[in-house]
């Protein structure tokens, strides 16, 4: 394949972050515990259910119990990562034994963008997340690049061991991302407020706000216990994650609806907005067939076995 495998491969490779990316965006809200009553046909109901009347830790750590028993939604949401990408995400997750998910991803700017125009996979990307790997559509363009397998399979096993470092952080990333992270994010603060109330796609909803700096969270500040705190430090650190602030709407369920995140990473800053709905919704995310997918780890073979340019 010459120069186009390895640019395959560094195409690939960038994709597999984007993806990473997205899902987490998406996975770190909220959801309805299995015995949170459905909401009412035409929204949930008003603001000042049992969460949102107590004081805002009270509050969070609700909500967050809450999560624990929670399935899946439906979430729709927007992500900028500095310069590198600007995406719109639409799908379903479902949580609980790892993170599974069907989303559409569309890159409305950035270099991502770009580079997946020259991929061939046009502006969105079909998703797939499953519990051992996940799938991305890249398209018609790509397929004709291989033999008709329009899928590119990434393996949790394999990022680490062909990406180094940082495809072990993309790994964890990805099979550790909680809804629930926006709640621990507030609760770890130590600094979390109630911030009003406001409607949200026309549901009444509490407004809770708190802003994390990750070298100065501690023990004492934190409403998390020592061991949760210390896990959730070093997820943000392995995400590069230095600041956040994190705005999340309740509903009268004691129900996530909106969620948004805004801080600095190593390489710049990021924004994230997210609306959840529909818990419980039922989520579909099998695997392509084999005969459609290309393993990330064969177009990183093709790459390795395709000698230099002459000269």
């Amino acid at each position: 394949m010459g120069g186009s495998a390895m640019r395959h491969r560094g195409r690939a490779a960038l994709i597999a972050v984007a993806l990473a990316a997205a899902l987490a965006a998406c996975g770190q809200g909220s959801g309805r515990g299995s015995g949170a009553p459905a909401a009412a046909p035409g929204g949930s109901p008003a603001a000042g259910g049992p969460a949102a009347q107590a004081a805002p830790v009270a509050a969070l750590r609700a909500v967050d119990r809450r999560t624990g028993r929670a399935g899946s939604a439906r979430v729709e949401g927007t992500t900028v990562l500095g310069a590198e990408m600007s995406t719109r995400v639409k799908g379903t997750v479902a949580w609980g034994d790892g993170v599974t998910g069907a989303l559409d991803i569309t890159y409305t700017g950035g270099t991502m963008a770009d580079t997946l125009d020259q991929a061939g996979a046009g502006s969105t990307i079909r998703a797939r997340y499953l519990h051992d790997a996940y799938y991305a559509d890249m398209g018609d363009g790509f397929a004709g690049r291989t033999g008709g397998k329009r899928w590119i399979r990434y393996g949790y096993a394999d990022l680490s061991r062909l990406l180094g470092p940082s495809g072990e952080a993309m790994r964890d990333q990805m099979q550790k991302t909680a809804p629930d992270q926006g709640v621990k994010a507030l609760l770890a603060s130590g600094e979390v407020k109630r911030a009003g109330r406001a409607k949200i796609r026309g549901v009444a909803t509490t407004h809770y706000s708190g802003t994390i700096d990750v070298a100065a969270l501690t023990e004492r500040d934190s409403a998390l216990g020592p061991a949760e705190l210390k896990a959730f430090k070093a997820q943000l650190t392995a995400a590069g994650i230095t600041t956040e602030t994190v705005d999340i709407w309740v509903d009268g369920h004691d129900l996530l609806v909106k969620k948004t995140e805004r801080g600095q990473l190593r390489t710049g800053e990021y924004s994230a907005t997210v609306f959840y709905a529909d818990y419980g919704t039922k989520v579909s995310a099998a695997a392509p067939p084999a005969a459609d997918t290309v393993d990330f780890t064969d177009l990183v073979k093709a790459s390795a076995s395709t000698p230099p340019p002459a000269g």
